[in-house]
């Protein structure tokens, strides 16, 4: 048998495999394996977040409605300065290459770009409400789930399935009759001062946020989330410092303080710390894909709230949206998304198929009469028995 022969055998073999396997796994299918306690505590700790999120709308919107206060810097620095107090101290008080002092050593530039990173993308998709529309922000908000799949797929190695596409299109279907429900009710509100500027800086900052949500899913299972968290609390409560004096000095000056005022930037850095400090839990238990699909109801929460709270007009389109997003996500924890360390752990996981297979070339060769093809043959890439025998187990 020629080499050509040998790749024939293993090509059929491989795809009468594959079509037995996904035979096998249809026939075996079973709703338990699927709604298991793991997808309902990530959806319930998704929707924990977007929890936070709303209340950081809320405060948000009562600050620049009622007290005329619109100070993001001022607000994020807040939120940077409470992480800083409760994780870098953390830090510091540990020894050994884990302490403060090592980290510095080993990688404090790349915590500086990262700090650098999440405060200017809450930054930039905040001041795009001074131009654009609020459709305009939700919709194009949504950017930062293709670029935090290709980040997935680049920097972590994630290799997804076509049910997680069809997931995100899903989630992405009911964000669209989000947005129909707020052209219905009358709540396509906003600055139209630049139009094109607006929708920049949201695209900017859904950007900057899918780069600082894979380098999160990168440390939290790679490092440690207090690590994480302490690191990027201390420059970028370095940062947002100094950006809010050189930007917010005059608007800081002008606020009028009284204890609803306190009470409103109180609640709102207690929302943002519980977010960040909540968030790579989440990633952890599941990864910054899914976390982000999860948030996309926050939007819907916040209009919830602001049926009651600011007269809203409410639409049965928000529940379509409710229900559709929620389908997606569930869709998209249905099935993990293996990346290559996975793989690699689990390449030889069946190895009874590739030890077969190594004996049926031990009979092949050793029943062809022609001495330099057996030779020809143990000299195949090991790269392309190792496909074949992932192949095999796909």
């Amino acid at each position: 048998m020629d080499m050509k022969q040998c790749e024939e055998a293993f090509t059929d073999t491989s795809s009468q495999t594959g079509l037995s396997g996904l035979m096998e796994r249809i026939r075996t299918f079973r709703p338990q394996n699927v709604f298991t306690w793991q997808l309902a505590k990530t959806l319930a700790m998704g929707q924990g977040l977007a929890g936070f999120i709303c209340g950081t709308a809320l405060t948000s919107q009562y600050l620049a409605s009622s007290f005329h206060v619109n100070t993001p810097m001022l607000q994020s620095f807040c939120n940077y300065s409470l992480l800083c107090v409760t994780y870098t101290t953390m830090l510091l008080c540990r020894r050994g290459d884990d302490s403060l002092l090592q980290i510095l050593k080993k990688r404090w530039w790349k915590y500086a770009v990262l700090g650098l990173v999440d405060v200017e993308a809450n930054y930039a998709v905040v001041k795009a409400y001074q131009y654009t529309t609020i459709t305009s922000v939700q919709l194009l908000d949504c950017f930062v789930i293709p670029v935090l799949m290709l980040l997935s797929w680049w920097v972590l190695k994630t290799r997804y399935k076509l049910v997680h596409y069809v997931a995100v299109g899903i989630c992405l279907l009911g964000v669209g009759a989000m947005v129909g429900a707020d052209l219905l009710a009358g709540r396509d509100q906003g600055s139209t001062a630049n139009i094109l500027l607006g929708d920049c800086l949201v695209l900017i900052s859904a950007a900057l946020y899918a780069v600082s949500n894979v380098c999160q899913e990168y440390t939290v299972k790679n490092l440690s989330r207090v690590e994480f968290l302490g690191m990027v609390g201390l420059f970028a409560t370095i940062i947002s410092a100094i950006q809010m004096v050189i930007l917010e000095r005059n608007e800081i000056a002008a606020i009028q303080w009284s204890w609803q005022v306190g009470l409103l930037f109180s609640a709102f850095a207690l929302c943002m710390y519980g977010l960040y400090s909540c968030m790579p839990i989440v990633v952890k238990l599941s990864s910054a894909t899914s976390v982000n699909l999860s948030l996309l109801t926050a939007d819907l929460f916040s209009l919830f709230c602001g049926i009651f709270l600011f007269q809203y007009n409410f639409s049965a389109l928000y529940l379509v949206s409710l229900v559709v997003i929620l389908i997606g996500f569930i869709a998209f924890n249905a099935v993990p998304a293996p990346t290559a360390a996975s793989t690699s752990a689990n390449l030889f996981e069946e190895g009874y198929y590739c030890d077969s297979m190594q004996e049926t070339n031990v009979r092949i060769t050793a029943e062809d009469e022609e001495g330099d093809k057996i030779q020809h043959y143990h000299q195949l890439e090991p790269q392309r028995k190792q496909h074949w025998c992932s192949g095999v187990q796909h």
